[in-house]
């Protein structure tokens, strides 16, 4: 009797001292992306370069924080999916919304997609709900697209 109390007590408090160790697919990622400004639905002729890094529920962008003063920025992810695209490769699918805003009312609104390896969405800067700068965004994970590992024929003797 006294082995089925502790073994039931172990069951119930282990999920509570457990935590949410599980990280998200997009914890230690880092992304150059480069932004364009749109103005009156106009796209400048400026790029900016920029490295977005995720980690532990926070994504940090390095244009961000010169420009406006924000450092890390959390973000929740809002659909998170996999699928087997037409040539057979597992794709996974993310999309997630960042927003912050500091003391001086300006606010940081993030709505990013990430696909694999790419990244893509826009970032708009408002200041009392109203809007100030728009950015659309599109990247690729830093040190590129990862390898396919070479899987051996079935036909084939490996001995």
């Amino acid at each position: 009797m006294k082995n089925w109390f502790f073994f039931f007590l172990i069951l119930t408090v282990s999920p509570v001292f457990a935590g949410d160790d599980a990280k998200d697919a997009l914890n230690d990622r880092r992304f150059n992306v480069s932004l364009s400004e749109t103005r009156n639905g106009v796209v400048q002729k400026k790029v900016h370069s920029d490295l977005i890094r995720f980690k532990d529920g926070k994504l940090r962008s390095e244009f961000i924080r010169e420009k406006f003063g924000f450092g890390y920025i959390r973000y929740r992810i809002t659909f998170d999916t996999s699928y087997v695209d037409e040539t057979g490769t597992d794709v996974r699918l993310i999309k997630l919304v960042a927003s912050a805003t500091d003391e001086d009312n300006y606010t940081v609104h993030m709505e990013l997609t990430s696909l694999e390896w790419d990244l893509d969405g826009v970032i708009r800067v408002t200041r009392n709900d109203r809007l100030r700068k728009y950015y659309d965004l599109a990247g690729r994970e830093k040190g590129g697209k990862p390898k396919k590992q070479k899987q051996p024929d079935p036909g084939s003797d490996n001995i």
